[in-house]
């Protein structure tokens, strides 16, 4: 399991925000790493999973912790460069609660251990903000933090012999000596040297 407990969400937190500020209205339709995405949609589950993970911290179960990923299309609120920024930064927030570790807690229907769920949102933080950063054409560098422990967590995950195509998609293979952030796309089926493709 990774070692979540002294992991501080606000640095990556603040690093999404920011990708997510300078995404042009006329960057919306492009393509992302995610096939079934475009940036409207990314930007949407990022505003989705931030309220989701706050409420996961928070032990506050319900209707956005219980809804599995995939169980809808991602809607980008009409507000989403005001709501979005400070979703992240109260789900940062509410993770720095002692309490959000405590026992079991749930999300995307999921009931895991609050640790557990720390990993995830530390995961899902890491790699949609090199999917936005990719699909954006921005400059990206996670948070050092965040980033290991999404690392750890994908490689369990990929040595775990159930694992399947399931939410993750197959290993892109990355050097062993590549950075950090490379391995760490590799094991979340994103090819690393993915660049977005030219407008039409």
């Amino acid at each position: 399991m990774p070692d979540t407990t002294a992991v501080d969400l606000g640095a990556q937190a603040r690093i999404v925000a920011r990708l997510a500020r300078d995404v042009p209205d006329a960057a919306l339709a492009g393509r992302t790493p995610c096939p079934e995405y475009r940036v409207r949609d990314l930007l949407g589950h990022l505003a989705g999973l931030a309220v989701a993970f706050r409420d996961a911290a928070r032990k506050e179960l319900g209707p956005t912790t219980d809804t599995a990923p995939g169980a809808t299309a991602p809607r980008l609120p009409a507000g989403w460069r005001e709501e979005l920024p400070r979703a992240l930064t109260e789900m940062a927030g509410a993770w720095r609660d002692p309490a959000a570790l405590a026992g079991m807690t749930r999300a995307g229907g999921v009931d895991l251990p609050g640790g557990i769920a720390l990993a995830v949102a530390a995961d899902e933080l890491v790699v949609h903000g090199w999917d936005l950063a990719r699909a954006t054409g921005q400059e990206y560098t996670p948070d050092d933090a965040a980033l290991r422990v999404a690392h750890a967590f994908l490689l369990r995950a990929a040595e775990d012999e159930d694992r399947g195509g399931g939410i993750f998609g197959a290993v892109v293979p990355v050097p062993d000596d590549a950075p950090l952030i490379d391995r760490t796309i590799g094991l979340s089926g994103r090819d690393p040297q993915w660049t977005a493709p030219p407008a039409p």
